[in-house]
């Protein structure tokens, strides 16, 4: 399928700021220019996000320091399931404000609170900082329930880009030091694979918005040591056992350098005998799912994409374990 022609304007944009980046790119432009660019363009791709009963922040123990969490809750009252939520941005850049809106309509649409975690970046905090803040995260969650009012018997994680990649490391730390339990993991555009030695990344390492050169400076800003980009917590595709894990929604994009190694792991993950539902969105670029406002796919997919979440809290409330009726990897 072609490009997305209704992608071409913010296409010409990606391809603007990444244009002169051929050498070291300084982490507090790219952040400054990221923020700019959500303040100035947002509301373009992005609806505005549903009402909300609350929105809280809450100051979460981790080790050296404390990390700001927002709670997004669509309801007064009652005890909800929880979805983690954990931002992209390269582990360098990105924040829990950028993606505000879409956690209001997750929240809303498959009726349950949403956590979106502001995890310390690199370079400043280098892996595994951020795994372990969002794992942490996830425990202090569970560990006051009651207080919070959700559910722990349902709760989900999910990321965005390198937020895709700390969710399926947050789900091997779960398994591999005993919970909590995990009933989906949603993995959108992750990066499971900081080698970058996939196809994809240099068939499409540029002129598709994001640059092989920025995910080179991304993985040198965040690992630091190159010896441990094949370690689990950082690559998770590198783990040696997948079983275990809990189901997944993995989404992958067409035009997107990480798409190789989304399918890798979504195939992984079905071998080790996880359930998988692979979704491939046709004509789209890196992080073009988000763009509702313009793209019928995009809202499609945020629709299918909050019915999984949907589905999977409610098998887990009534004892299941299944996310819904496993379907053939599929486009939208």
């Amino acid at each position: 399928m072609p490009l997305e022609p209704r992608l071409r304007p913010f296409f010409a944009l990606a391809n603007l700021r990444s244009a002169e980046k051929t050498g070291d790119i300084m982490f507090p432009v790219e952040r400054a220019n990221g923020n700019l660019v959500t303040r100035l363009f947002g509301w373009v791709a992005l609806k505005g996000g549903a009402p909300m009963a609350s929105i809280t922040d809450h100051m979460v123990p981790v080790e050296h320091g404390h990390i700001l969490v927002r709670l997004y809750r669509p309801q007064a009252g009652g005890t909800l399931s929880l979805h983690l939520f954990i931002h992209g941005g390269g582990w360098c850049s990105g924040s829990i404000y950028e993606r505000g809106m879409r956690c209001r309509d997750l929240a809303a649409g498959a009726g349950c609170v949403v956590t979106s975690v502001d995890y310390r970046l690199a370079p400043e905090n280098q892996y595994p900082t951020a795994p372990e803040d969002c794992y942490a995260t996830l425990r202090w969650l569970v560990d006051q329930a009651g207080e919070l009012g959700i559910d722990p018997s349902a709760v989900s994680v999910g990321g965005e880009s390198a937020g895709g990649n700390l969710a399926a490391v947050v789900a091997l730390m779960a398994r591999d030091r005993g919970g909590p339990a995990l009933c989906l993991q949603v993995l959108e555009i992750p990066c499971t694979d900081l080698t970058l030695s996939f196809p994809s990344v240099t068939e499409f390492g540029t002129g598709y918005g994001l640059t092989r050169h920025q995910m080179e400076q991304f993985v040198k800003w965040y690992v630091g040591d190159p010896a441990k980009v094949t370690e689990p917590y950082a690559s998770p595709l590198h783990a040696d056992d997948m079983g275990g894990l809990p189901p997944a929604w993995v989404m992958t994009c067409e035009f997107d350098p990480l798409r190789d190694e989304g399918v890798a792991y979504a195939e992984r993950l079905e071998a080790a005998g996880v359930t998988v539902q692979h979704v491939m969105l046709e004509g789209h670029v890196h992080g073009s799912h988000a763009i509702t406002r313009l793209l019928p796919s995009s809202r499609a997919y945020l629709a299918a994409t909050t019915a999984a979440v949907q589905a999977a809290h409610r098998a887990a409330r009534d004892g299941g374990t299944a996310t819904a009726t496993p379907t053939p990897s599929s486009t939208l």
